[in-house]
Formats: structure tokens, C-alpha cells, sequence
């Protein structure tokens, strides 16, 4: 994941995001909705994978506006176009989300071939380990098997974090409440990615505010799955997240 301070200098120039929407403004009030939700950020948009497929196209955003915003707010933006050329307008679906891989599995479950989406690994930081590209992998396939309750980004380049509270849909599964956390090393400009396991959400949201403010005991193991996970259920909500530290 990138750094909005940019410590080392970009590998390669950073492409333009065009969102192909020209001639697509007849419907005036939608496309004021996207320019103020999206394109308002156009120019400072990361665009580390897209896939276009006729009149859809999927983007996978680092925002780099993101960093002056509200402490600790998502950086990643998923943006799904649907264009409707024959009535000259479209649609489209946004999420803010903490990573990537999760931004990925949210375009997927869209409709957007799982092959298709990869990240442009000049333009991020690339994994430093098997245990990372591993856990991202998952979060790709089977993200759609949890509820997100919590993150915070923390764009220090002297600790550089994001941590991400997660809760399992199934209510059976073995430590039914995630901690998933990156840690982007600035000076090799690679980043790792963790996953602990937990009973409680306040348990969880606590070991994340631990993080935040350096004091965080080792992430405790995720506890074996004794059977298969069956189809997802209804989502619960964590508890109230914690303050988090400020920027």
C-alpha cells in the first residue's frame, strides 16, 4: 500500500484515472452526485488496478487526498461504473475501504473477473513475504465471509499502519472476531500484513487502539477451524470503536 508522504521516490509516473463519462451527463443530478463523491478527487487518484469490460469498468483508488481528511479514515477507494451509452448516462457503486485486497474482493463480488483486477505492483508497495501475499490472497477470495467494524490509517512515516477489525458472518467460526494489520517499512518500501484472532470485539478494538499507540502485545492466533465454514450469514455489528490516535 502506498504512503501519502511518499518516502522514496514513485517507480514509475503515476497514470491518469480517466473514467470514460464523456457525453454521459444527461442525467444531470447523478453525475454532480459522482463528481462529488469521486471525481472531485480525479487528479489525485492512484489508480493501482482497472479492469474495463465493454460498458463497465472497475478501479481499485489510492486517494491521496485521503491523508488531510477525517485521522485514520480509509485510503483505498473502489469505484464500479455500469455506462448506459443508448440513454447517455450511468451508474455506480463506491466504497472507502482500508486495503487493497479488500477493495479487490468488494469489485469481485461485483461482477469483476477475479483474474482481471491484480495490483500494479510499480505503483504500491509489494509484499514483503509468502505470509503476506498468503493472508492477501484470502482476504480477496473469502472477504465477503466477514463484516468490517473498524480500521484506521495511519500514514506516519514513522510507522505507517493500517489495522482493520473484522467480524465473521458465521457465528460458528473459530475466533469469530479478526485483527488484520499492515505495516508498510518505509526504507525497504515493502509492507507485511498480520491476522489475529479473537472472541470479543472489545477485545479486538482494544488490541487495535494498543497498536495505535505503540503498546500492542503480540497478535494472538487465529483458532484452527474444526469444520467448513458454511455460507455467510447476517452481519453483527462490533461495538464502538475506539478513538484511535490523533494525526
Amino acid at each position: 500500500m502506498l504512503s501519502s508522504t511518499e518516502p522514496t521516490p514513485v517507480r514509475k509516473s503515476i497514470p491518469q484515472v480517466d473514467f470514460e463519462l464523456d457525453d454521459l451527463d444527461a442525467d444531470e443530478e447523478r453525475y454532480l452526485d459522482f463528481y462529488r463523491k469521486v471525481a472531485v478527487h480525479e487528479d489525485m487518484f492512484v489508480p493501482l488496478a482497472e479492469h474495463h469490460d465493454g460498458p463497465q469498468s472497475y478501479y481499485v483508488l489510492f486517494d491521496r487526498t485521503a491523508t488531510w481528511g477525517h485521522p485514520g479514515m480509509p485510503q483505498i477507494l473502489a469505484v464500479h461504473l455500469q455506462r448506459e451509452h443508448e440513454k447517455q448516462t450511468f451508474s455506480f457503486e463506491r466504497a472507502e475501504l482500508p486495503l487493497p485486497s479488500m477493495a479487490q474482493s468488494w469489485l469481485i463480488h461485483r461482477g469483476c473477473p477475479h483474474d482481471a483486477i491484480d495490483l500494479d505492483s510499480e505503483l504500491g508497495t509489494p509484499p514483503a513475504d509468502e505470509a503476506t501475499r498468503a493472508l492477501e490472497r484470502r482476504l480477496v477470495d473469502h472477504g465477503d465471509h466477514y463484516a468490517m467494524g473498524y480500521s484506521y490509517t495511519c500514514d506516519d512515516p514513522d510507522d505507517t499502519v493500517t489495522v482493520v477489525a473484522l467480524r465473521a458472518l458465521d457465528e460458528r467460526a473459530p475466533s469469530p472476531y479478526r485483527v488484520v494489520v499492515e505495516e508498510v517499512d518505509t526504507d525497504a518500501w515493502t509492507h507485511t500484513l498480520r491476522e489475529g484472532g479473537f472472541d470479543t470485539s472489545e477485545a479486538a478494538l482494544q488490541w487495535c487502539e494498543d497498536r495505535l499507540t505503540g503498546e500492542a502485545s503480540p497478535l494472538p492466533p487465529v483458532r484452527p477451524s474444526t469444520a467448513a465454514i458454511p455460507p455467510a450469514g447476517v452481519a453483527k455489528t462490533l461495538a464502538p470503536r475506539p478513538a484511535g490516535r490523533s494525526r
